[in-house]
């Protein structure tokens, strides 16, 4: 079993910047992938990215603006976001999977999720 919890959502204007984190307890040495996915009203939920050893995959509305990162040591994740946009406002999810993944940005295939952490981007 593996915990997710996430923290560091808010509230910030658009051009502004967040870091999301996400730490990872109990069985984390069958982690294969972490990601980042995130979910607004109405929408359906997106893969963001997603990290495995030296790949990290982005949505490609995400390129150039966020960066996922992590910390083996400390068994964390984060999500630093920059340039962010009123369209970015979501609820922000943590996720791990014990397996490789063929579709890495697929929420379908990931076993433990966090939480939630809100990101709210006013114009």
């Amino acid at each position: 079993q593996v915990q997710l919890v996430e923290s560091g959502g808010g509230s910030v204007q658009a051009g502004g910047s967040l870091r999301l984190s996400c730490a990872a307890s109990g069985d984390t040495s069958s982690i294969k992938y972490m990601g980042w996915f995130r979910q607004a009203p109405g929408k359906e939920r997106e893969g963001v990215a997603a990290t495995y050893r030296d790949f990290t995959y982005y949505l490609d509305s995400v390129k150039g603006r966020f960066t996922m990162s992590q910390d083996n040591a400390k068994n964390t994740v984060a999500l630093q976001m920059s340039s962010l946009k009123p369209e970015d406002t979501a609820m922000y999810y943590c996720a791990a999977s014990e397996a490789v993944l063929s579709y890495p940005r697929r929420g379908s295939d990931y076993t433990y999720w966090g939480q939630g952490t809100q990101v709210t981007v006013s114009s």
